[in-house]
């Protein structure tokens, strides 16, 4: 069995080595360590002293704004000498600086004139990171895929993509976050760019990193190291880990008043669930549903299957003990393929004249994707797959099951462009339309991540949250 090693975490994600400390030494040193976070910030060093031979006083961009005269004109000349911008280029750079008002120390100043140059003035938001602290993070079933093997990705990798965090730095002068802001990291980015996201119906952006796995950020770096190693991202996000660093496309401001231990679920589970019924599915008023999957996703599918109004929603699982939760979220009856002898999916249609009008499978199995296609009805139904499935293992049907009239999609984040939806939801959350208490069923410190994974396993689990 893979186990998390709590002090090899923060060990990987600060960088330093903590080869023989427990996980109470480990935290500790974490705090006090003099550690080197790799950042855009190398060229320190040596231009420090070049630094100060033009601007000795200057502290931050404002502070320069505010006093037009000498020191502008010497960081100016700075700029332009050394890196040499021409005069429109420079004026450029501040005009942006004093319009979006960011302060900025005289390194990070450097930093922002070179991206400026080398990208020929035209700063992309690939370009832009996070730096940040995780304070929450929800356990996946995706993230066990990975542990296990039935997803591809690359290894070594520190997993978690479900989380809500506080800003520490961040690495580019364009982005409107800010240290502090309390934001959730988004596996599926938006970058606002490419056809995906220009396309009103899309939300799987091309700058992923789940369809072909890079496991680094988009400028083709990993930050984190162990032992001079490198150490992999996950879905752009790793939230397994005491501090992280994602692109600016990747992370999405939200309400600094929302209780993190509950809203970090919207960065995955909720949102994935919830969106999946009511927009990808469209689930209609006084329609019929079926979950297969009673964990946390598929009591998110349930939730929004009641809001959009199905008049009948069957939940379908082998564990009993997950009925109550889902009668008390608006299942209107649970089922368990066991106790029939027929399949499960002949058993559904007869309980509904022929087939039911929507059906989601959230479990990731071959066969339970193939019964939730064929209880639809074969004239109108709807299929999503929310669940993901083996990684490079093919499915054959019968291509009459769809010529029928029969639709087959696939649900990514519920179908929403993340960076729009996600601050919306958390608003929504706050303002009561919808609760996230009843499918927290545990929450755990840090280094108990292996009996959180434990309780994923055994079923008895809805969903688990880790705090730091």
């Amino acid at each position: 069995m893979v186990e998390f090693c709590y002090a090899g975490v923060l060990q990987i994600a600060l960088n330093w080595s903590c080869a023989g400390s427990s996980s109470s030494t480990a935290a500790t040193d974490c705090k006090n360590n003099s550690w080197k976070f790799q950042a855009a910030t190398r060229e320190k060093e040596n231009m420090e002293s070049q630094e100060n031979l033009f601007f000795p006083k200057f502290t931050n961009i404002k502070q320069v704004m505010a006093k037009p005269s000498e020191q502008r004109l010497k960081m100016s000349a700075f700029v332009h000498n050394y890196l040499t911008l021409s005069d429109n280029a420079c004026k450029t750079l501040w005009g942006r600086l004093e319009k979006n008002k960011v302060t900025y120390g005289k390194t990070d100043l450097i930093r922002i004139a070179k991206e400026y140059k080398e990208t020929g003035y035209e700063m992309i938001r690939e370009n832009i990171w996070m730096f940040f602290e995780i304070l929450a993070t929800g356990i996946c079933h995706t993230d066990d895929h990975i542990i296990k093997g039935a997803m591809v990705s690359t290894f070594p990798v520190i997993v978690g993509h479900e989380a809500t965090d506080v800003v520490e730095s961040f690495g580019m002068w364009m982005s409107p976050l800010k240290p502090g802001d309390k934001v959730i990291p988004l596996f599926t980015p938006q970058c606002g760019q490419c056809a995906v996201c220009k396309h009103p119906e899309g939300n799987f952006c091309m700058k992923n990193d789940l369809s072909f796995p890079r496991g680094t950020l988009q400028d083709g770096t990993t930050r984190f190291t162990c032992r001079g190693k490198p150490i992999y991202h996950f879905l752009s996000t790793s939230t397994f880990s005491e501090y992280s660093v994602v692109d600016e496309i990747s992370v999405v401001k939200i309400d600094s008043a929302a209780p993190l231990e509950k809203v970090c679920l919207i960065g995955c589970g909720f949102s994935t669930g919830y969106g999946s019924a009511v927009q990808v599915a469209k689930v209609t008023k006084g329609s019929t549903c079926v979950v297969f999957g009673l964990g946390g996703v598929g009591l998110c599918v349930i939730m929004g299957c009641k809001a959009a109004g199905a008049a009948r929603i069957i939940g379908v699982d082998i564990n009993k003990n997950k009925f109550a939760k889902a009668k008390e979220l608006g299942a209107t009856e649970c089922i368990n393929p066991q106790d029939f002898k027929k399949p499960i999916h002949k058993v559904l249609m007869e309980m509904n004249n022929g087939g039911v009008d929507f059906s989601f499978e959230v479990i990731g199995r071959h066969d339970t994707i193939v019964s939730a296609l064929l209880c639809c009805h074969e004239a109108y139904g709807v299929s999503v797959i929310i669940g993901v499935p083996p990684d490079a293992q093919d499915l054959g049907i019968n291509p009459m099951l769809l010529l029928t009239g029969r639709t087959w999609k696939g649900a990514i984040f519920g179908g929403s462009k993340s960076t729009d939806s996600v601050p919306k939801l958390v608003t929504d959350f706050m303002t009561k339309r919808f609760q996230l208490d009843s499918i927290i069923t545990h929450v755990l410190p840090f280094e108990k991540i292996n009996e959180g994974f434990d309780l994923l396993r055994s079923g008895k689990s809805i969903r688990t949250v880790l705090t730091f």
